[in-house]
């Protein structure tokens, strides 16, 4: 228990940066990597609901907080392995810009899912 906690070395907080950047990724893409069309589409939808889902979220980046911050760590736990099979299921697996940028940002919303205490708000909210 004590090594699973000591991994969640990434804040509610710096995790809301995180998603930004992640949104501001998915909107420049399509651009900077010259993605073909389904990719760039695909690319641009989840950048506004990878936003919507931020600005959802009980966390310091939440304005609605309808989602709470554990449901929000479920959702990206579901992204993160869709996102790399993505390519492979809606065929631009040979488009190989598109396909490594899939991987790689599915790779990292794992990773970052996986250092992220999702229960930080919770425990922070029982204290007070």
């Amino acid at each position: 228990l004590i090594q699973e906690h000591s991994m969640k070395v990434i804040s509610p907080r710096t995790h809301g940066y995180l998603d930004f950047l992640t949104v501001v990724i998915f909107l420049l893409a399509p651009t900077l990597l010259g993605l073909g069309q389904l990719s760039a589409i695909l690319a641009y939808s989840l950048a506004v609901v990878h936003l919507i889902v931020t600005l959802a979220s009980d966390f310091p980046f939440g304005v609605v907080k309808l989602i709470p911050f554990t449901v929000h760590g479920w959702i990206e736990r579901m992204v993160g392995p869709l996102l790399i099979a993505i390519p492979f299921v809606l065929n631009f697996s040979t488009e190989e810009v598109a396909r490594n940028f899939y991987i790689a940002m599915g790779i990292i919303i794992i990773v970052v899912g996986m250092l992220t205490n999702y229960q930080a708000e919770v425990k922070d909210r029982e204290i007070k």
